[in-house]
C-alpha cells in the first residue's frame, strides 16, 4: 500500500496487440510500431504525459538514445509543436537516470543512480512535488510494478503482432486492480489508454 500523500508514479510504454514491448529482433526492434508513434493520437497522448510531472526516470540506453533524438527538438521551429513541447520538458526538468556503467551524465539536471529501481523511486516519492515520470522504460517500470508502486500507466496499443519481444506483463506479479481513466482511438487503429491504480 503506497502514502496517498505521496508523489504520483507514472508510466508510459507502447506495446503491441500481442503484449511486446519491441519485436523479436531484441531491444532496437522497432519497426512494427513505426507507423504509429507520430500519430495526432500519439502526440496527444505524449503531452498528457509529462504535463504534470517534473521527473523523469530513463534507463541509461533511453537516457542516451533520447538525448540524440529530443535535444535538437527544442529548439526545432519546424518540429510539431507537441514534440517541441516534450522535447523541452524533457531537457529542463530533473532526470534520474539508471546506470551501471555511466560516469557522466548525458544532460543537464540530471543524476545518474546505481540502486535498486523500488529503493530510488520509493524515496523520490516522499520528496518534491509533481508526478515522476518513468519514460519508456521497462527495465524500470517491471520492478515498480513488482513492488507496486505504480499509480498510473499511460499505455499506447499498436494494432500489430509481433511474434516476440519483450513483455511487461511477465508472470508473478502481484494481483492488482486498475481503472480505465482514458481511452482514445486513432485513425490507424492504435490506442491510447490510461489506467489508474485502485487502492
Amino acid at each position: 500500500m503506497t502514502d496517498s500523500t505521496a508523489r504520483k508514479v507514472t508510466a508510459n510504454l507502447s506495446l503491441s496487440l500481442d503484449g511486446h514491448y519491441n519485436g523479436p529482433g531484441g531491444a532496437n526492434d522497432f519497426g512494427a510500431f513505426m507507423p504509429y508513434v507520430s500519430t495526432d493520437l500519439a502526440r496527444d497522448h505524449m503531452t498528457s504525459l509529462w504535463e504534470n510531472a517534473t521527473t523523469a526516470v530513463l534507463s541509461r540506453g533511453n537516457a542516451e538514445g533520447f538525448w540524440g533524438y529530443w535535444a535538437p527538438l527544442a529548439a526545432d521551429e519546424n518540429a510539431d509543436p507537441r514534440d517541441r513541447g516534450y522535447a523541452h520538458w524533457l531537457t529542463t526538468t530533473e532526470k534520474v537516470v539508471f546506470s551501471t556503467t555511466l560516469t557522466e551524465a548525458p544532460w543537464e539536471r540530471t543524476r545518474l543512480v546505481n540502486a535498486p529501481a523500488a529503493d530510488v523511486v520509493a524515496e523520490l516519492r516522499t520528496t518534491g512535488t509533481g508526478d515522476i515520470l518513468v519514460n519508456s522504460s521497462p527495465s524500470i517500470i517491471k520492478p515498480l510494478l513488482a513492488a507496486d508502486l505504480v499509480d498510473r500507466l499511460y499505455l499506447m496499443i499498436f494494432p500489430e503482432i509481433t511474434g516476440g519481444g519483450g513483455r511487461l506483463f511477465d508472470d508473478g506479479l502481484p494481483a492488482s486492480t486498475w481503472t480505465l481513466t482514458d481511452q482514445q482511438t486513432g485513425k490507424l487503429g492504435e490506442l491510447a489508454l490510461v489506467y489508474d491504480r485502485s487502492r
